[in-house]
């Protein structure tokens, strides 16, 4: 036999070996092309919702005044904890801006007032889906003319 016999067959399967993990490595590019989209897309939208709650807090701490009725509580607000203080017909906060560009609602924000001379403001960002919102509240303290505020993240909905 010659050589030529011998080796008659041997490219079919070592291009079909070629041509599998050419695909099984290019459907490893796609599917990490796709969780890196998806990861990309949902860090957009929380970003998205985070500036549109700042943007309200910033906002709503403007339009505070000192004409607020005050209570005596050295206990924190809670209504900002109420689905019903920013959903239904009975909600009292109210939405800063008369829209939100990309977002599935506009912001909204919550005063309550603290004490005597301290106010705190929530308020609600949304991005374009359901599952993008970001909370964010400002305290602020009032004492002898000056005013001093303290930011913070709200990391749950706390409803």
């Amino acid at each position: 036999m010659n050589r030529r016999s011998q080796m008659r067959g041997a490219t079919l399967p070592v291009v079909l070996i070629l041509a599998a993990m050419m695909l099984i490595t290019a459907g490893a590019w796609l599917k990490t092309s796709l969780v890196v989209a998806r990861a990309t897309v949902a860090t957009r939208e929380r970003v998205q919702a985070f500036h549109a709650a700042d943007s309200a807090l910033i906002r709503c701490s403007r339009m505070l005044s000192l004409a607020l009725p005050s209570t005596s509580s050295k206990d924190e607000p809670s209504r900002w904890r109420a689905k019903s203080s920013f959903e239904g017909p009975t909600a009292v906060a109210f939405a800063p801006f008369a829209s939100w560009p990309y977002a599935r609602r506009v912001p909204q924000c919550l005063i309550e007032s603290w004490t005597n001379a301290s106010y705190l403001i929530t308020a609600r960002g949304f991005g374009a889906t359901a599952d993008s919102e970001a909370w964010l509240q400002l305290r602020i303290d009032i004492a002898d003319g000056a005013s001093t505020q303290h930011w913070r993240r709200v990391v749950a909905r706390p409803f």
